[in-house]
């Protein structure tokens, strides 16, 4: 690794994960889907837009005035969100239980508060998110259309 590069860039150089964030995010999505995690770690399931098949990575979830969100620590370039708008945002959330979902894309003008609550709750996010998780709401104002922030909706409800 170099100079400042922390683990958790090194791991997602590039802004993709390398190798071992994928062994560990396989790990890691084990756990959550089993519901061994605080709830508010899951594991999301949606079919890959190139495989076909069923992609299942961990992701923290953030509930901002009793809605459910996704955010992308990685950008637009991130696979999960790739996958997600090539499915129509259906996807399946996991967490002890499974929960058929529709992700849609969050209103723009809820992100900043969203992605500020994403950073107190998602440690591992905070190198990737070029804001210090207590800065001032505006602060994530100025880089919230460069987060994807996805709404989370039921499809039983």
């Amino acid at each position: 690794m170099k100079g400042n590069m922390s683990l958790k860039q090194w791991l997602y150089k590039g802004g993709h994960p390398n190798a071992l964030a994928q062994i560990l995010n396989k790990g890691w999505a084990i756990l959550h889907a089993l519901g061994v995690s605080p709830n508010y770690l899951v594991t999301l399931e949606v079919i890959g837009r190139k495989s076909g098949k069923t992609i299942s990575l961990p992701l923290v979830m953030v509930v901002v005035n009793k809605e459910r969100y996704l955010v992308s620590m990685l950008g637009e370039a991130a696979n999960w969100v790739q996958n997600i708008r090539a499915a129509g945002g259906r996807a399946t959330l996991r967490h002890g239980q499974s929960e058929q979902v529709i992700l849609e894309k969050a209103d723009v003008q809820e992100k900043a508060a969203i992605i500020k609550a994403y950073l107190q709750i998602a440690p591992g996010a905070r190198p990737h998110i070029p804001v210090d998780k207590d800065a001032p709401l505006i602060s994530f104002e100025n880089i919230a259309p460069q987060v994807p922030v996805f709404k989370i909706h039921n499809t039983k409800l």
